[in-house]
C-alpha cells in the first residue's frame, strides 16, 4: 500500500475521535449520575443547569470572571449548547503531520412543560443529527423517549476509537475492529428509562438502527428492529467511594454498516462494566462479547480499561488500554492500544488534550501517533 494511502487511513482513524459524550469518571468522582449534568437521561451532549455550572466553575483551572454573566438560555425555557473540536496529528507510519477539523455541533432543548422536553442536535462537519422528545411521566422521574437518538449501551466514552465504542471503523480491514457505537450511530424508535431506586437505573429501547456519518433514513422495512437494554448501579460505599456496576445487551438483524458480513445476519452483543472513584483517582472498565459481528459464526471480544488522576484542578492525567479480538478462535488477529495523555482545562469552556497512542498488533507495525486536540464548548 502506498504511503499516501496509509496516511489517509490513519488520518480517518484518528480524526473522528472525541465527540461530545459524557465522561462517567466525573460522575464517579462527584458521586452522581450522568443525568445530573446532561439533558439526555443517559448522558452526553447538551449540559443541564448543573452541568453548565460544572463546566464553567468546577472543572477549569481558572473559571470565567464573576462579572461576566454567562448562561445557556434563550428566554425562560429554551437552552442551547455548542461543541467545536480541531486537532494537530502526527503519524509515525508515514512521518507526516497535519491539522484537521473534527466536529462542530449545536444542541438545543425546549422545556415544553416541567415533564416534557424536545431535544435536537446537528453536527455540521460530520452531517448527522439526533432529535427526540423525553416525557418524564413515569413513576420516580422515569421517562419515555421517542425519536432518533444514540442507544444506551455500555460506558459512553468521548473517544469512539476505543474498541468498546466504534473502534477503527473498518478502515484497516474489512472486519469490524470495534463495536458499532461510533459517532453517527443512532436508532429511530422508543426508549424507556426507569429509576428503580436512587442508584439503580434501567433502560430498554427498540428501534430502526442507522450507522455512519452523513446518515440518511433507509427505506422502511429493510431492517429488523434492534433491541438494547442496560442496567446501571451507582451505589456509594462508606459514604465516600462511588461505584459504577452494570451490564448491557443489544441485538439487531439487518445491514446497518458496510462491514456487517451478511446483509441479514443477526448480531448479539452483551457485556459488563464497572468503575470506582477514590479521591482524585477513578478507574473504569468494560468487557463485551459480540457474536456474528465481524463474521458469521465468530465471537469477537472488546476490552477497555481507563485510569484517570486529577493532578491539580483543571489538569487530568489519563491512561487507557484497549483490546479487540475479532475472532476468539483465530490466533494473532488481536489489536491492542495504549493511550497516554492529559486533559487540560485552562479556562471555562476550553480544553486542550495531548495524547500519545501506542498501537500493537501481529505482525508489528511502526504506527504510533501523537494527537493534540483543541476543544471549545458551551
Amino acid at each position: 500500500m502506498k504511503k499516501s494511502k496509509y496516511f489517509l487511513i490513519i488520518f480517518f482513524i484518528i480524526s473522528f475521535t472525541e465527540m461530545s459524550y459524557s465522561l462517567p469518571r466525573f460522575a464517579l468522582r462527584m458521586g452522581g449520575q450522568c443525568a445530573d449534568c446532561h439533558v439526555n437521561p443517559t448522558g452526553g451532549e447538551l449540559r443541564n443547569k448543573g452541568g453548565f455550572h460544572f463546566e464553567q466553575n468546577v472543572l477549569p483551572m481558572f473559571s470565567a470572571h464573576k462579572d461576566i454573566k454567562t448562561n445557556d438560555k434563550i428566554g425562560d425555557n429554551i437552552f442551547f449548547g455548542l461543541d467545536y473540536r480541531t486537532q494537530y496529528l502526527y503519524s509515525q507510519q508515514v512521518k507526516r503531520s497535519d491539522f484537521q477539523k473534527m466536529n462542530a455541533s449545536i444542541y438545543t432543548d425546549v422545556n415544553l412543560t416541567d415533564k416534557l422536553d424536545i431535544y435536537g442536535m446537528y453536527d455540521f462537519i460530520n452531517q448527522f443529527w439526533e432529535a427526540y422528545g423525553v416525557a418524564h411521566i413515569l413513576p420516580n422521574g422515569s421517562y419515555i423517549k421517542a425519536g432518533t437518538y444514540s442507544p444506551n449501551y455500555g460506558i459512553r466514552l468521548d473517544d469512539h476509537t476505543a474498541y468498546t465504542r466504534g473502534g477503527d471503523l473498518a478502515f484497516i480491514t474489512n472486519s469490524s475492529y470495534g463495536l458499532i457505537y461510533q459517532p453517527g450511530f443512532t436508532e429511530t424508535g422508543v426508549e424507556v428509562g426507569a429509576y428503580l431506586s436512587n442508584f439503580v437505573f434501567l433502560t430498554a429501547s427498540v428501534g430502526n438502527p442507522h450507522q455512519g456519518f452523513a446518515v440518511t433514513d433507509p427505506a422502511i422495512f429493510t431492517n429488523d428492529p434492534s433491541f438494547t437494554a442496560s442496567l446501571q448501579l451507582t451505589p456509594v460505599i462508606a459514604n465516600k467511594v462511588p461505584l459504577l456496576i452494570g451490564g448491557s445487551y443489544s441485538t439487531f438483524k439487518g445491514r446497518i454498516g458496510s462491514y456487517i458480513p451478511k446483509e441479514y445476519s443477526k448480531v448479539n452483543m452483551y457485556g459488563g462494566f464497572l468503575g470506582f472513584g477514590i479521591g482524585n483517582f477513578t478507574l473504569t472498565g468494560e468487557y463485551d462479547i459480540a457474536k456474528d459481528l465481524t463474521q458469521n459464526n465468530a465471537t469477537a471480544k472488546a476490552l477497555m480499561v481507563q485510569g484517570t488522576y486529577q493532578v491539580v484542578k483543571g489538569l487530568e492525567a489519563v491512561v487507557r488500554y484497549d483490546r479487540f479480538d475479532p475472532n476468539k478462535d483465530v490466533s494473532n488477529d488481536e489489536l491492542s492500544r495504549w493511550v497516554i495523555g492529559f486533559e487540560f482545562y485552562p479556562y471555562s469552556f476550553i480544553e486542550v488534550r495531548p495524547q500519545y497512542r501506542i498501537q500493537m498488533e501481529t505482525p508489528a507495525v511502526d504506527n504510533n501517533s501523537f494527537v493534540l486536540q483543541f476543544h471549545f464548548y458551551y
